[in-house]
């Protein structure tokens, strides 16, 4: 099975499954890009990181439901053409009921089996409210989508291991209240928690440990923010009212005229927050808050360790799509390597996929082919046979009397083969 385990849909069980095996996961979030060529950016982007097998990935959700519709077609092609499990962001903010049942509703249609649960922020400038017929709460959009779809999502909510900036920071309520408003949410129906950013690390462990010794058990993510920029590390921290560690604002201050300098300082920052809190045991994994880049966190993984550089860490020769009717694809044609993602656009619609022998089948592999023949794979009408064969050509295998011809030595050679098409 491949790293990311693009066989197991939900999040919530990928966790479970790393977590039993002992493994640590990393993960990376994403957000929507305004205009046209940052998606096509973006893909490239994503298309790079993902050969690095993360867990899975979200897209994020933008203020207000601003890039909603955005937001849904990302998590959909990430799924279908990256490979990789899309968490997808959905908030309450601006969004009717009915917008909800509709968004829940396009999502499973596209096999999007994770959503990330929010309050979400209001649109720049404005104060946050409810939509009319809509949710004020998280833990409405949690109860909702149980209530509506049962265990077909795995539901992640976010964790503030300093507060929430418009809750405990802003003196609304204390922090023990934030810790029960959580297990509320958890108790209702969420599997994950996943953080907002933090730089103190002691802070977050000892959030976990209250986490759990309220009765919080569910696992809780870590979301690593790299520091990329002196400016923008300012405005961030400033937004979310992050408490910035001494030793970290020294450093920063002694090098903030140099870009190259910051990007440096927040790698080995960052490693060293990831480090620490891995060696805790609190947490099985890392997520990170890539601000759609990659150097910087590309740079961290690798620092980690998290890439194996003398094992496989993917099954097959290609990464498999994880729309699902395609998580059990075995067999592609080998003429489409260089053109995946025209295959998969062009068999989007197929009810069945090829499935043939991909591992030492020597004993059998020159026989003609019965049940495996592509052909014999999908109903086998005039019509369904001429569409295949415009896609795969004609199958051609070894007969035994052919092989008999051959010297021992071609014989050796063809048995490591498989079948041609």
């Amino acid at each position: 099975m491949d790293a990311n385990l693009r066989e197991v849909p939900r999040i919530c069980d990928k966790i479970a499954r790393k977590e039993r095996e002992g493994k640590t996961f990393f993960s990376f979030e994403y957000f929507p890009p305004k205009t046209e060529a940052g998606v096509e950016n973006l893909y490239a982007r994503i298309d790079r990181m993902a050969s690095l097998e993360p867990l899975f990935c979200d897209i994020t959700w933008g203020a207000g439901g601003s890039t909603a519709n955005l937001t849904m077609d990302i998590a959909t092609n990430i799924q279908k053409y990256q490979g990789l499990d899309c968490m997808m962001h959905l908030t309450c903010t601006n969004m009717a009921v009915g917008v909800t049942k509709e968004a829940l509703k396009e999502a499973k249609e596209k096999g999007i089996h994770n959503i990330l649960a929010l309050r979400g922020d209001p649109p720049v400038g404005e104060e946050w409210k409810a939509a009319v017929d809509g949710f004020e709460h998280a833990i409405d959009l949690v109860k909702f989508i149980r209530q509506q779809y049962g265990d077909y999502f795995s539901i992640t909510v976010a964790g503030y291991p300093e507060g929430h900036p418009d809750g405990y920071l802003a003196d609304k309520i204390s922090y023990e209240e934030e810790l029960a408003n959580l297990k509320a949410k958890v108790d209702a129906g969420a599997d994950v928690i996943i953080t907002q950013m933090f730089f103190d690390v002691d802070l977050f462990l000892k959030f976990v440990k209250k986490c759990r010794d309220a009765g919080i058990m569910v696992p809780i993510v870590p979301g690593i923010l790299p520091l990329m920029s002196y400016n923008g590390f300012q405005k961030m921290t400033g937004f979310c009212k992050t408490a910035v560690p001494p030793e970290l604002s020294e450093a920063l201050e002694q090098v903030k005229g140099d870009d190259a300098a910051v990007k440096d300082l927040g790698i080995r920052y960052g490693v060293d927050m990831c480090r620490k809190i891995l060696k805790s045991g609190l947490c099985p994994g890392i997520h990170f808050y890539t601000l759609n880049t990659e150097n910087s966190v590309m740079a961290m993984v690798d620092a980690l360790g998290f890439v194996s550089s003398t094992e496989a860490i993917r099954s097959l020769p290609f990464r498999k799509s994880t729309f699902d009717p395609r998580r059990t694809e075995r067999v592609r044609p080998i003429y489409w390597a260089n053109r995946f993602k025209s295959y998969l656009f062009r068999t989007t619609n197929w009810e069945k996929y090829p499935e043939i022998q991909w591992t030492n089948g020597a004993a059998r592999m020159f026989l003609d082919p019965p049940k495996e023949n592509i052909l014999n794979n999908v109903d086998a009408t005039p019509e369904a046979a001429k569409k295949l064969l415009e896609h795969y050509g004609e199958v051609r295998v070894l007969s035994a009397q052919r092989m008999e011809r051959k010297t021992p030595q071609a014989n050796r050679s063809l048995q490591s083969r498989v079948y041609r098409f």
